[in-house]
């Protein structure tokens, strides 16, 4: 059983804000509901190739992962692969520009095969998953939007 789901969001904040905001992994923690720490495994600035470690937590179970930087144009998207997980995936943040310049529309969306633990959810993971990523980007409007 994979995962393939898509969130999205509209914030009321120009493209460049919230971009530069979401690709610091620095700020993961204060958005992403599962994520405690991130930190970036390898020099900083984030870039195609960058690799970024997070301890976080899904489903009762403490998950420690790295995403490896597959594609970066802060215009536009931000992709990522697991090179270390329990739960391989692909991680896609995209973004639109919205309302003259002044909203982004951001996109989630989240690509995988579950696999020992997690895939004993089978057909409620997706489901699961998409509620987890839409409160993110729903935390990440509310934040910024403040």
């Amino acid at each position: 059983m994979s995962v393939d789901i898509t969130a999205e969001v509209a914030i009321r904040r120009p493209l460049e804000h919230v971009t530069a905001y979401m690709i610091d992994p620095a700020h993961d923690p204060q958005w992403i509901g599962g994520v405690r720490e991130a930190r970036m495994e390898t020099s900083p600035p984030l870039a195609v190739g960058s690799r970024v470690a997070r301890i976080a937590s899904f489903l009762g179970r403490r998950v420690e992962y790295v995403n490896e930087v597959t594609e970066l144009d802060p215009e536009r998207v931000l992709d990522m692969r697991s090179v270390k997980a329990p739960f391989p995936m692909r991680v896609t943040y995209s973004f639109e520009p919205a309302d003259g310049g002044a909203a982004t529309i951001v996109r989630d969306r989240v690509r995988g095969a579950p696999g020992g633990f997690f895939k004993l959810f089978g057909p409620v993971l997706g489901p699961l998953v998409k509620r987890s990523v839409q409160q993110d980007l729903e935390r990440l409007r509310d934040l910024l939007e403040r």
